[in-house]
């Protein structure tokens, strides 16, 4: 028999230190649970398929100082020179990079009539040419890609097409098809020709993170300022950056290029934060598991001193080494449950405070049992080895103690 009544004596005749363990399960498991939830949602977030080819995309600026420079003919002429380089797969001209944490938002409606239009989420707005989408390494599953001809350097040029993201589409339109839909933005109309299976923006705490769309503008055309986007092996990638500057002034040393970066770098500088988050959580929950495994280890080394004679004398009318060990063992389960069951709520209380201020979901009740469970664990670990200890005190130290 486990001898409830006796253990529950033997605690309250000493409150305080159970009382302070007791303080300590509960705060640990409140919060450990949101720790632990918080934890997995940044994991969760910063695993998520960008749909690009990350560690193949490398970016960088252009600036042409020379006004006598025909921007158009040179965006042209560039793009060109990064097709012709060793080792790159593919360039295109950019206004935006993907998980950079700056770039264009926009929304389509579908009417020309503002009484009735209906307007799409906020979507990331990518302009480019035909040769954009293979740059990124993005998958287009229905429709098709821009042709050449099809390629405007303005914003406000007629003949708009656009590509969407499947998540996008799904959100607008539903199980119905975007393909040969009719958008307007402002007066202008842009029909859907494709859609891309995912597409990431370029604000990952962004709410509308997966929808994006590519419009057929050539953004280098006109502009001084411009960016690029070049595809290569990731093994090729470093040695780029030195073969398209010299290739560049060599065709026109009038210009500045700098802000190499390639995608990869700049997704984790993106997920910076979430990482160091998650990092010093997980500090934090291994630190208050080996606290309260320490609180309690010391609290059974403590009472095994106090209870020298005490359990001396069980051991010369009859307890067994088991018997000594499971007394410990139960007083530890019976402070770890009590604990556990008021922290388990509490961590419910404080994950709809975080749910309310911080927009994260509601906590799920696996994560206060798991936390439960695991500091059952870990304080059962804690305890057997001062609870063997006590096991082996031989019954002449009842009389010795005397």
């Amino acid at each position: 028999m486990l001898h409830i009544k006796p253990i529950l004596s033997s605690l309250m005749r000493s409150k305080s230190g159970p009382v302070l363990l007791l303080l300590q399960i509960i705060l640990s498991v409140a919060i450990v649970a949101n720790a632990s939830f918080i934890i997995h949602e940044r994991l969760t977030m910063m695993q998520r398929d960008s749909g690009l080819m990350e560690e193949q995309v490398l970016s960088f600026n252009v600036y042409n100082f020379d006004p006598a420079i025909d921007n158009i003919q040179q965006n042209v002429i560039d793009q060109q020179i990064l097709r012709g380089l060793p080792n790159v797969i593919d360039a295109s001209s950019t206004n935006m990079m993907p998980l950079s944490g700056s770039g264009w938002m926009d929304r389509y409606v579908d009417s020309a009539d503002e009484d009735t239009a209906k307007s799409m989420p906020g979507f990331a707005l990518y302009l480019g040419n035909e040769h954009l989408l293979n740059v990124m390494g993005a998958k287009l599953i229905e429709g098709r890609n821009f042709r050449p001809e099809e390629i405007n350097t303005q914003l406000d040029q007629s003949g708009m097409v656009a590509m969407v993201s499947k998540p996008l589409a799904e959100e607008f339109w539903g199980d119905e098809s975007p393909v040969g839909k009719i958008m307007y933005q402002g007066a202008q109309t842009i029909e859907i020709i494709g859609v891309i299976e995912k597409l990431q923006g370029a604000w990952v705490n962004h709410e509308n993170f997966e929808y994006s769309v590519i419009q057929n503008i050539d953004f280098g055309g006109g502009l001084k300022n411009k960016t690029y986007m070049v595809r290569a092996l990731p093994e090729h990638i470093p040695a780029l950056e030195e073969a398209i500057v010299k290739a560049f002034h060599a065709e026109n040393p009038n210009r500045v290029i700098d802000g190499f970066s390639s995608l990869l770098d700049m997704k984790k500088e993106s997920y910076s934060n979430h990482r160091l988050m998650a990092t010093l959580l997980s500090m934090m929950v291994i630190l208050l598991l080996l606290i309260t495994a320490l609180g309690l280890t010391g609290m059974v080394m403590f009472n095994i001193q106090r209870r020298t004679k005490q359990i001396g004398t069980r051991r010369a009318l009859g307890a067994k080494k088991r018997d000594i060990v499971n007394f410990f063992m139960v007083e530890n389960y019976m402070i770890c449950l009590a604990g556990g069951v008021i922290g388990g709520l509490l961590s419910l209380q404080l994950g709809q405070q975080l749910m309310s201020l911080y927009s994260l979901p509601m906590l799920p009740m696996t994560y206060p049992i798991a936390a439960i469970a695991g500091l059952l664990i870990v304080t059962t670990l804690a305890v057997i080895f001062p609870a063997l200890k006590a096991a082996k005190i031989s019954p002449a130290m009842a009389t010795r103690s005397v």
